[in-house]
């Protein structure tokens, strides 16, 4: 694989299932599937092993995406091989920085929301203590700012490339 995103939430049972089978949706779309790599972790281990929550799953299925997901914690190695690591929020983006080796890993971690359209947080909330439209519009959130982050992947290949 020629680039890498890893998509990181609180659990890796709700957003950052969510924003990995949306991207990767973008991504075979885009025609770009064997240049990139897509998949999520959390910041913690409370989840790892377990499925993505079925609230999570019933969404995403029911707007057409696939999800075979298998919750797992990030660990501070994984920054030597990924391009991309992509926060849910604000929470997550400073403790994935704090966990960064080096300023440059550290320069890897981005907040999904400031790929998308201007908004005033750039958190997406977290949908697991609430109802169904909580992940429906996390959904929303994930579609819009997967365009933009679709484009700086592009951005950066055709970069790489030239």
């Amino acid at each position: 694989m020629g680039y890498r995103v890893c998509f990181v939430c609180t659990g890796n049972i709700c957003r950052s299932p969510m924003a990995e089978a949306v991207f990767r949706a973008h991504v075979a779309e885009a025609g770009l599937e064997d240049l990139v790599e897509v998949d999520s972790a959390g910041t913690g281990e409370w989840h790892v092993g377990e499925e993505a929550d079925p609230r999570a799953v019933s969404v995403l299925e029911e707007n057409g995406y696939a999800v075979e997901h298998t919750a797992r914690m990030f660990e501070r190695s994984w920054f030597a091989r990924l391009d991309l690591v992509i926060a849910l929020d604000a929470g997550h983006l400073r403790a994935l920085r704090r966990l960064a080796p080096t300023d440059e890993d550290a320069r890897k971690v981005r907040l999904l929301r400031a790929y998308g359209p201007a908004a005033a947080d750039l958190d997406v909330p977290d949908p697991y203590y609430g109802d169904r439209g909580g992940f429906e519009e996390c959904l929303q959130m994930v579609e819009e700012a997967s365009v933009g982050l679709l484009a700086a992947v592009r951005a950066d290949l055709e970069g790489r490339m030239a």
